[in-house]
């Protein structure tokens, strides 16, 4: 049977416990879809449970880790790491973002910014996915924000904060080899703390405007590095 799921993410839950569960309450009660954790089956299970506090271990561990579904079946997501695997891993399940699925919803109480000037950072590890990048302007536009864009945007961008400067999970580039192999080549090398600062604070200088958003945790940590006063997009559209 072809269905709808959302993958809630384990690390974007654990770095926004609350606001992953405000997401994963509005997929359930808005749209009825079943939600999973984890992109890849039994990932460290018991390691994610033991990372979220204490007043949301519980309800974590009731979130079922990790099921297949059917050929036909549209996977939902706001992790990009998620989102490169499943489309290597399982070609034949479709893939949608949050943001995407926010703008079916013609109930969703958008904020209203007045107009204000925010510069919106795209992602390397989903540089290519020109529907989420569409919806993602689609939003800002509908909170009446003036987006400011950066020069290397869309296809172009090569940014994903620091994660770029530094190793990474070694699954990653046996589960989504074209994006985190052979699409990273000269990536994902070590770098210092204080040299991945100043490679953060010198992408930082182009951006002109007080605020920046992104949709991505990995880019929100490197910008927040880099001293922007920084929001990830679900934030503004759930804890706004």
């Amino acid at each position: 049977m072809q269905e709808n799921f959302f993958v809630a993410s384990c690390v974007f839950t654990e770095e926004y416990p609350e606001l992953s569960q405000k997401i994963q309450r509005y997929v359930a009660e808005r749209f009825n879809f079943p939600i999973i954790r984890c992109c890849v089956a039994n990932y460290k299970v018991a390691d994610f449970e033991e990372r979220m506090p204490a007043w949301y271990r519980d309800e974590w561990r009731g979130v079922e880790h990790y099921r297949k579904f059917s050929a036909g079946s549209t996977m939902i997501s706001l992790c990009h790491n998620c989102a490169a695997i499943f489309e290597e891993r399982h070609p034949d399940i479709n893939r949608k973002s949050l943001w995407e699925l926010i703008l079916d919803d013609d109930k969703f109480p958008y904020p209203n910014f007045h107009g204000e000037k925010i510069t919106i950072q795209d992602c390397w590890r989903q540089k290519e996915n020109f529907t989420e990048q569409k919806a993602v302007r689609e939003i800002l536009r509908r909170m009446n924000i003036e987006f400011v864009e950066l020069e290397e945007n869309f296809q172009r961008t090569k940014f994903c904060g620091y994660s770029l400067y530094q190793t990474q999970p070694p699954r990653n580039p046996k589960l989504a080899p074209k994006r985190f192999l052979y699409g990273a080549q000269g990536l994902f090398q070590e770098y210092s703390a204080e040299e991945k600062k100043t490679l953060m604070v010198n992408h930082c200088a182009q951006i002109q405007t007080e605020k920046v958003i992104a949709y991505c945790h990995y880019c929100v940590r490197g910008l927040k590095l880099g001293g922007k006063n920084t929001f990830h997009l679900a934030e503004i559209l759930f804890d706004a």
